[in-house]
């Protein structure tokens, strides 16, 4: 059986009333889900810390019934942020998912893995592997592997926000991880999608499809929505 491809964009909280006008634009366009995000703003000041986000997230849930609506918070360490999730988040993204296909032993990931099978928590663990900012990861493919005892989400990117990542890179981690689904968060545009069409299942995108850091643009949203949903493998 075919995955479903999905797009979720990424949705920089600056407060309830924006990042719910931004949901409602995402999920008119067709997307399947939203990131809410407490990022550094643009002059590089956390405006939002997690406690703060769960509440907008609580609010979300309840006005918009039924969607996947997941979050990625910056501010606390990935073990730590299970105890604080209940079941109306969709999806939890984290940035290091703690991976290191250097070693027989994957300590730190193992701690992540045991922090959500005590939380009971049930939705969706997206994991960054060879991910921005993070340590320069010289196997990309061998991470992959690894990772998918320890998340339910393979999550990479390119080297920077708005950065894509080179194609060879994605085919080789979608290799390794193969049924399972491979999610790339950082350079995809409506120009570019259709080269990692084949090898990526999720989508996770905000510079891409947005007019201001904390804005998406309907357009933008619309068109990639259309090309990923209607992409058929050959």
């Amino acid at each position: 059986m075919v995955q479903a491809k999905r797009l979720i964009p990424a949705i920089h909280v600056l407060n309830l009333e924006q990042a719910k006008r931004n949901c409602e634009l995402a999920f008119a366009a067709g997307c399947d889900g939203v990131f809410l995000i407490n990022h550094e703003n643009e002059a590089g000041v956390r405006e939002l810390f997690f406690n703060d986000l769960l509440d907008i997230h609580a609010t979300l849930a309840e006005q918009f019934p039924n969607r996947w609506i997941g979050v990625n918070c910056l501010d606390l360490a990935a073990a730590d942020l299970f105890q604080h999730l209940d079941s109306t988040v969709s999806g939890l993204w984290v940035d290091d998912a703690e991976i290191d296909e250097r070693r027989s032993e994957q300590t730190a990931a193992e701690q992540i893995l045991k922090a959500k099978a005590d939380s009971n928590w049930q939705g969706e663990y997206f994991g960054g592997v060879a991910f921005k900012y993070q340590r320069q990861v010289q196997a990309p493919a061998d991470a992959a592997r690894i990772a998918t005892n320890y998340m339910d989400v393979v999550t990479t990117s390119g080297s920077g926000t708005g950065t894509a990542a080179p194609v060879e890179k994605v085919k080789q981690m979608k290799l390794a991880v193969g049924h399972r689904p491979l999610a790339i968060a950082s350079g995809i545009t409506a120009e570019n999608v259709d080269q990692f069409l084949p090898w990526v299942d999720v989508f996770i995108v905000a510079t891409g499809i947005s007019h201001s850091f904390y804005e998406l643009d309907a357009d933008k949203v619309r068109q990639l929505a259309d090309i990923i949903h209607t992409w058929r493998a050959g």
